[in-house]
C-alpha cells in the first residue's frame, strides 16, 4: 500500500474518531442529567449537604447555566484533561487517573505480550502437528485454562510463586522499569493465560483453515523452502483473525482487569472505575469513560493498520 493512501486511510479514520468522540462525550456528560434526582444530588454522591456546599457546585459546574453550555464548557476543559474534581476524594480527576494509568498500560501491554507468545505460538505448533499428542495436550490445557477465571488463576499463582517458593512479590507495582517488570509478572501471566488459551484455539483453527488451501499445496509443488511457506502464505492469513481479535484484547487487559488488580492489589483504572461506580463519583466515571473511549479507538486503528503489513493484499484505496 502506498504511503498516500496510508496517510489519507489515516486521516478518515482520525476525523471519524473525533465525531465518535464528541457523540460520546454528549453521552457521557448527560449522565448527570440522567442520573436520579438532581444534578447537585448526584454530584455530592449521597453526602450531606449545606447552602453554601451546593451553591460552590453549582458555580463549579456551571449549573445555572443552559445545559448545551453546560456541556460545552465541560468538552471544552475534557480537551486539555480537566474533568473536575473526584466527588469521593476531592482531588483533581485527571491526577487520581494518571495516578494509576502507568501501572495499568504498562500491566497491559505485559500480558498482551505473553498472550501473543502464549497463544500464537503454541496455536500454530498445534496446527502443524493437528491429531497428534502435541495437539491434544495443548488443546486439553486450552480448555482447562480457558474454563478456570483469571482471578483464581492469580490467587494460584500468588500461592505457588510468593509464597510456597518465594520468586515474585505477592503485591505493589513497583518503581522503574525492571521492578514494575518483576512485581507486574505473576498479574501478567494470570491475566495472559486465560486469553491465551481462547487465541490458541483461534490460531489454531485460523491455520487448519490455511493449511487446506490450495495455494499451500500448489507452493509445496512449486518446491518452495518450509520457511518460505510459513511466513508467507500460512502465517499471513492465518493471523488477520488473530489481528481483529488482539486489538480488543489490549483494550481489555488496560482495562477491564479488576479481579487481577484486587487480587494483587495494584489499584489500576479497572479497579477506580469499579469503586467510582459503586460511589456514584460521576466526574471519576465521565473522565475514565473518555479515557478508555480513546484507548479502544486507538487500538483498533493500530489493528487495523496492522492488517496490511500481515497480508499486502489488503488495500486501502478507494477501488474504481
Amino acid at each position: 500500500m502506498s504511503l498516500k493512501a496510508t496517510l489519507l486511510f489515516i486521516v478518515r479514520r482520525l476525523a471519524a474518531m473525533a465525531v465518535l468522540m464528541v457523540v460520546l462525550s454528549f453521552a457521557v456528560f448527560s449522565l448527570v442529567y440522567l442520573a436520579p434526582g438532581d444534578a447537585v444530588d448526584a454530584l455530592l454522591g449521597g453526602k450531606s449537604s449545606t447552602p453554601e456546599l451546593v451553591a460552590s457546585l453549582k458555580e463549579e459546574y456551571h449549573l445555572n447555566e443552559p445545559f448545551f453550555t453546560q456541556y460545552w464548557i465541560w468538552a471544552r476543559d475534557a480537551l486539555h484533561f480537566d474533568f473536575g474534581a473526584s466527588t469521593q476524594t476531592t482531588l483533581p480527576v485527571t491526577d487520581e487517573i494518571g495516578a494509576r494509568f502507568g501501572s495499568s498500560v504498562f500491566l497491559g501491554v505485559y500480558a498482551y505480550v505473553l498472550t501473543l507468545l502464549f497463544g500464537v505460538v503454541p496455536g500454530v505448533i498445534a496446527a502443524l502437528r493437528r491429531r497428534r499428542a502435541v495437539d491434544r495436550g495443548l488443546v486439553a490445557g486450552a480448555v482447562v485454562t480457558l474454563s478456570t477465571p483469571p482471578f483464581v488463576l492469580g490467587i494460584l499463582l500468588l500461592y505457588l510463586f510468593a509464597v510456597v517458593v518465594p520468586v515474585f512479590p505477592a503485591a505493589g507495582k513497583g518503581e522503574g522499569f525492571l521492578d514494575q517488570l518483576w512485581h507486574l509478572t505473576l498479574p501478567a501471566v494470570a491475566l495472559a493465560l486465560t486469553i491465551s488459551a481462547f487465541l490458541l484455539r483461534h490460531t489454531r483453527a485460523s491455520m487448519i483453515g490455511v493449511l487446506d488451501q490450495d495455494y499451500v499445496a500448489f507452493a509445496r509443488a512449486r518446491g518452495l523452502a518450509s520457511r518460505r511457506i510459513m511466513l508467507r502464505y500460512l502465517l499471513r492469513n492465518a493471523l488477520i483473525p488473530v489481528v481483529t481479535v488482539s486489538g480488543v484484547l489490549l483494550t481489555y487487559f488496560v482495562t477491564g482487569a479488576v479481579l487481577v488488580e484486587s487480587t494483587f492489589s495494584l489499584g489500576g483504572l479497572g479497579e477506580l472505575l469499579v469503586q467510582s461506580a459503586e460511589s456514584g463519583d460521576l466526574p471519576m466515571i465521565q473522565g475514565l469513560t473518555l479515557i478508555i473511549a480513546v484507548i479502544i479507538i486507538s487500538a483498533n486503528l493500530l489493528a487495523d493498520l496492522a492488517y496490511t503489513a500481515i497480508d499486502p493484499r489488503i488495500r486501502f484505496e478507494r477501488r474504481s
